[in-house]
């Protein structure tokens, strides 16, 4: 995978598509259980991030996901609960060097020239799960989600077989025992082999399945999957004391009637670690589930408490990952997809192989670089890998093989879905449509954009109803939404009179915006929400963005000569002119420009909202200030003018704190925008 950074126009514009990029994938792995890219892929990305941040530790902000763990749970099926004790994810190793680094890192944190001991552990790959128990019985159970708050899956761990309700001696106030639910694969066949006789989709793998099965609405059902609880630790504990090491801990469990691994070990140096990792490597075919690596933990509790933890992983622990799982097949064809911003991304289509649990059929090659780098034909025998036991990929060619009639892949001249230019351009990897709103593969994804919460933010307005208008042509362009009535809307399946009605009312409330939200929605490449806010507020109106040349973009904080020309080429096209006009004669308005900040109050002034505000939200009141000169930020330093706090408060208010940097609670907040200074 290239990296980011070689591609962004600036850190700080990299920072926000890393954290959204990370996000998105967070979500899709912990909330949809459908992850798009390998363990590898997505520790890549993490790690440019916490290389940037380590440049730019100014930019650190407390929802960065370098500062915690998994996604936030976006789900409204279950209840959310909130950890007594953060559920923390692991660092990982995925070479000798890098585990030898991570013990270098713990000897020399505790002072000691001895080697550490350590306790050895499969890392099963299942869900997390956190067990409440209170006076020894089992009251609550949740899944990690963003390692702070969870959901309430209780009636469904419940039918969990080997999970106790009832602990065998402890009868503490509190004691939050975590482990991992996995399905064994007996269960995962018997379980797609029933989906197939029902004409259901089928699990691609056990983890998904086991996640899928927690979160049943009927606990029957995932009583039927099977599933079985391995137990590896603890979180909160009151009245009772902790066991002295993880080895005594795991044993102190499995006397509670839980199950733990019984291949835990004593690893007492270095050879014992690679000998440890290596025997469960060969041992991964043999086990009934799945497992992608070895977990270390420094064995003693009190040396793990004086190492502690980073953000969002203890410094005393390491999953330490196998390789990736290999086969061997042919490549058969490649077809060119059409994302929503028009990235065109060849996709192999190979001979069916079964490789690290699944047969694989489709793998996703990139972009035209990387087919070059690897030199791939259609034709080609080559080895293909399931990176991170998640997604699959091609490693390498294997051109002793490769047959006479091998053909080179080109890039199509023209879309493969309109038929529009395709256009790279120099220095990027990416080929793209020219399409832009009229192509059918970016229209579906650009409307469902321009609709979203921090764009046009048109309520009830989800995908399935993009989905929906598009099906019955009810639409064709973002500016075909505002021309929808109430009896169009009702010619629609399952749309009732008052959805209808509702639907229409927020489309016509969505007229009214902002021009940094407008920007956004037009989906322009490489302008998220802080580059729309940085040009709405440069150019203050449309008309002077719209003869902006590119020499002025690139005058905007933050926007460099890539951006510039895709901000430059999008607002010249012939058909966007048309889209754009088109939603300001439908009414589509925000207010006028604000007058020159340097006649304003609060121009100079920094401030930083962090926390709940009960009369306003966030959005509203940085939109307030910034109507009154003022800038604000996503994280403190010492210049900044105050930290306005509402409630639940996090890092930035401890940040502030140590600063010395001014404080104001939302009654001082409303103080400043009724008076500001003169």
């Amino acid at each position: 995978m290239a990296p980011l950074l070689a591609n962004a126009s600036a850190p700080r514009a990299l920072i926000d598509a890393l954290r959204a990029e990370i996000d998105a994938h967070n979500f899709r792995y912990y909330v949809l259980d459908a992850p798009s890219i390998s363990d590898a892929a997505f520790d890549q990305l993490l790690r440019e991030l916490h290389a940037i941040e380590a440049a730019h530790p100014e930019w650190i902000t407390a929802d960065s996901p370098t500062q915690r763990v998994g996604s936030p749970t976006y789900t409204t099926s279950f209840a959310p609960v909130t950890h007594a004790m953060p559920m923390l994810s692991l660092d990982n190793a995925f070479s000798e060097a890098e585990w030898d680094a991570f013990a270098a890192r713990a000897q020399e944190r505790l002072g000691q020239s001895t080697p550490l001991v350590f306790a050895a552990e499969p890392k099963f790959d299942g869900l997390a799960i956190n067990l409440t128990y209170r006076e020894g019985l089992l009251v609550q159970a949740a899944t990690r989600g963003d390692g702070q708050t969870g959901e309430d899956v209780t009636l469904n761990v419940r039918s969990i077989a080997n999970i106790p309700q009832a602990l065998q001696s402890a009868r503490a106030n509190l004691i939050e025992v975590r482990g991992e639910v996995v399905l064994t694969h007996a269960a995962f066949a018997a379980l797609n082999t029933a989906a197939q006789a029902a004409g259901e989709k089928k699990f691609v793998n056990p983890r998904n399945a086991a996640a899928g099965s927690l979160r049943q609405k009927d606990p029957r059902i995932t009583a039927q999957r099977q599933l079985q609880f391995f137990a590896y630790g603890l979180g909160a504990v009151a009245g009772i004391p902790q066991p002295d090491s993880q080895l005594a801990l795991l044993d102190w469990l499995a006397a509670q009637g839980f199950t733990v691994s019984p291949h835990r070990q004593r690893c007492d140096d270095r050879a014992a670690v690679l000998a440890y990792y290596h025997a469960m490597q060969a041992r991964r075919s043999t086990l009934d589930y799945d497992i992608d690596g070895v977990v270390f933990k420094v064995n003693a509790r009190a040396e793990q408490e004086a190492l502690g933890f980073v953000a969002r992983a203890p410094r005393w622990a390491i999953a330490y990952k196998f390789p990736a799982e290999e086969a061997v097949s042919q490549v058969q064809s490649v077809d060119f997809q059409v994302g929503r911003t028009g990235a065109l991304t060849p996709v192999a289509r190979i001979t069916p192989v079964f490789v690290g649990g699944v047969t694989v059929a489709n793998i996703t090659l990139h972009n035209m670089d990387e087919i070059t780098r690897k030199n791939i034909h259609i034709g080609d025998f080559v080895t293909v890998r399931r990176a991170g036991d998640v997604i699959p990929e091609i490693v390498a060619v294997l051109p002793e093989r490769r047959p006479p009639n091998a053909t080179i892949i080109s890039l199509p001249e023209t879309c493969p879905v309109c038929g529009s230019q395709v256009l790279r351009v120099e220095n990027e990897a990416i080929a793209r449509c020219s399409g832009g709103l009229f192509c059918p593969a970016q229209r579906r994804e650009a409307i469902k954009h321009f609709a979203s919460r921090k764009a046009l933010n048109i309520d009830g307005l989800g995908d399935k109803w993009v989905e929906l208008l598009l099906e019955h042509r009810l639409i064709a362009h973002v500016d075909d939404l505002f021309t929808l009535t109430v009896p169009q809307l009702l010619t629609l399946p399952r749309m009732g009179e008052k959805s209808a009605q509702n639907l229409v009312e927020a489309i016509e409330a969505a007229k009214n915006t902002t021009l940094p939200r407008f920007l956004y929605a037009l989906g322009v490449r490489e302008v998220g929400e802080v580059t729309a806010s940085a040009l709405a507020s440069h150019f203050a109106a449309l008309d002077p963005l719209l003869n902006a040349s590119l020499d002025d973009l690139q005058t905007v904080p933050d926007v460099g000569p890539i951006v510039a020309q895709h901000v430059h080429t999008f607002l010249r096209q012939p058909h966007n002119i048309e889209v754009m006009n088109n939603l300001i004669d439908a009414g589509v308005h925000w207010p006028p420009p604000a007058p020159k900040a340097a006649t304003l109050p609060l121009t100079g002034h920094t401030y930083v909202l962090t926390g709940t505000l009960s009369t306003l939200t966030r959005e509203e009141a940085a939109a307030r200030l910034q109507a009154l000169g003022a800038k604000t930020s996503s994280s403190v330093s010492a210049k900044t003018t105050a930290v306005i706090a509402g409630e639940a408060a996090g890092s930035k208010l401890a940040k502030a704190q140590t600063l010395g940097v001014p404080v104001l609670d939302e009654a001082g907040l409303l103080n400043l925008l009724e008076s500001p200074p003169a």
